[in-house]
């Protein structure tokens, strides 16, 4: 991975509403957030997945291949895609 160029990554995730509370999982990445509404966790899951990937940039971990959009929601399950830009000087 070239970390001279902004990063650009996008990764499925899982939004289920439990008892007032969203919950956001990333069944790639091992992630889980939360929130109060389908908004607040949304923009808590962009913000997670940004530090996570600077992290793992910079730690020279291997980051893996997000699973296809298609094969999540196979079973009616609700996934939204997540997305974040990483840049060269958020990871030196």
């Amino acid at each position: 991975m070239n970390k001279k160029e902004t990063m650009y990554f996008v990764y499925p995730a899982y939004f289920l509403s439990e008892d007032g509370e969203v919950i956001v999982s990333f069944p790639d990445l091992e992630l889980v957030i939360e929130g109060d509404s389908y908004e607040e966790a949304f923009l808590f899951a962009k913000n997670y997945l940004k530090e996570f990937l600077k992290y793992a940039l910079k730690n020279e971990y291997e980051i893996p291949m997000p699973t296809l959009y298609s094969e999540l929601i196979k079973d009616g399950s609700n996934a939204m895609l997540v997305d974040a830009y990483v840049f060269p000087a958020e990871i030196k």
